[in-house]
């Protein structure tokens, strides 16, 4: 018996030091990157609270409240808005005028680290400010979080606070200026811990998002119009609407471009929240526009992986043919150029507007109207040589390439022609970009158009 038992324990061991061998084997082999260490990505983040004020009603703003899907909440001077002059996402939002009130009555769990709140001015109304505000000791006492946030577009945008809430919490958000004038609120989502670390992560050297979140967007369902996806080689906020991602960011330095070939493995994104329409891989077919990358094939050749990642078509917009294969490709090559000199970049590209002309005609959707055809394609380029702690070596002699092109089939070749400003292209998207940068120094690289 104990010589069998012996047998059996050697063959374990045997078979133990096999799995491990193998796994080693399959293992990825680090990228070596200027020096840097870039950890791996770690999605940790949990949603502890969603609200998406698309049950209950309210209709009258007299003190009330309100059963909801994530609980009950209080809501004084303050309804439940279906009408077409409210912001919302769906069919409902909160609105509130004079200095009215939304709160918790109940203690949501599990801890906070992060709140966004979509928030806009009501129809033509003026601008407001409103308050966050978080108790820790279910609503015995109150503490305002982060700064006072003004609305003022009637489009929705995402405010985003950083807490640290380890137990049970209420929130109450708190309308302070405007008088008259009504704001809406919708989509509160609260979650705890984050994605770290180097290709998909928002913090450190190489991070898609180092230089901030132009929009907001948050990887929440419930955000169907800026909705955050890590694609671990590139980071987006998608467009469930627009069937196309709002803006994509990623890092772009020497480790990325290697001898991979093009994949052409165009696909539907299944990693879609549920019930979201799937742009497949012929949604273009017959339309004269070109499946247009946002994240180009070029800047992912370091592997298979890397590369097939550009073909989801969550990075695809319909782009006028010369656009895509003439103008915006010799930009591409480029930026690929200036990697390749010694440079490291931080891109941003998007898309925004209605209505495109490409080799069949003009189009202001595609695809059975589930795809909108944009008007005008973007991208701002921030360019510094290689090296560490990116973001502290942003200055205001910082090269910052910006483009903005109309997407049409008679574009000019010359990408330099459609050189503008980072300000110019925040005003006509209303975003915030390059928002981890110091304020002074983006308000000179922000200003200036390249020239080089």
């Amino acid at each position: 018996m104990k010589a069998h038992l012996s047998y059996r324990l050697l063959y374990i061991l045997a078979a133990a030091l096999i799995v491990a061998s193998c796994q080693k084997e399959q293992a990825p082999t680090p990228i070596a990157n200027k020096e840097k260490t870039v950890a791996a990505v770690t999605a940790t983040a949990t949603t502890t609270l969603s609200e998406s004020f698309e049950s209950g009603t309210k209709t009258a703003y007299a003190v009330g409240n309100v059963t909801l899907s994530s609980g009950s909440w209080s809501l004084n001077d303050a309804l439940i808005g279906t009408l077409s002059t409210d912001a919302k996402n769906g069919s409902q939002s909160v609105r509130i005028r004079n200095t009215g009130t939304l709160n918790m009555n109940f203690d949501a769990t599990g801890g906070a680290t992060t709140i966004s709140i979509a928030h806009a001015a009501f129809g033509s109304d003026g601008s407001s400010t409103w308050q966050l505000w978080i108790s820790t000791n279910s609503g015995s006492s109150y503490s305002q979080v982060g700064s006072t946030v003004t609305s003022s577009s009637t489009t929705l945008s995402t405010a985003t606070f950083t807490v640290s809430v380890t137990g049970s919490y209420r929130l109450s958000i708190r309308k302070v200026s405007g008088g008259t004038n009504r704001i809406n609120i919708d989509d509160v989502v609260v979650s705890t811990g984050t994605s770290t670390g180097g290709g998909g992560g928002t913090t450190g050297d190489n991070s898609h998002l180092l230089l901030g979140n132009p929009s907001g967007a948050v990887a929440s369902a419930v955000y169907t119009t800026n909705y955050l996806y890590d694609a671990t080689y590139y980071i987006e906020s998608y467009n469930s609407v627009r069937g196309t991602p709002n803006w994509v960011s990623w890092h772009l330095n020497s480790s990325d471009i290697g001898s991979t070939s093009r994949q052409d493995d165009f696909r539907a994104n299944t990693a879609l929240p549920s019930g979201w329409y799937q742009v497949g891989s012929t949604s273009y077919s017959g339309s004269g526009f070109d499946r247009g990358h946002n994240c180009p094939s070029g800047d992912r050749t370091s592997s298979v992986a890397a590369n097939s990642s550009t073909f989801l078509m969550t990075n695809m917009i319909p782009q006028a043919p010369n656009n895509n294969q003439v103008t915006w490709e010799g930009f591409e090559s480029y930026i690929r150029t200036l990697v390749s000199a010694g440079n490291e970049c931080y891109i941003i590209m998007g898309s925004y507007g209605t209505g495109g002309t490409g080799s069949s005609g003009s189009a202001s959707t595609i695809d059975g109207g589930n795809v909108t055809v944009p008007s005008n394609i973007w991208k701002v380029v921030v360019v510094i040589s290689n090296g560490n702690s990116d973001l502290s070596r942003i200055t205001t002699s910082t090269r910052v390439i910006a483009i903005n092109t109309p997407n049409n089939n008679s574009i000019g070749s010359d990408w330099k022609s459609y050189r503008t400003s980072v300000d110019a292209i925040e005003s006509a998207t209303g975003y915030d970009l390059l928002s981890a940068v110091s304020t002074t120094i983006q308000s000179t690289i922000e200003a200036q158009v390249d020239n080089q």
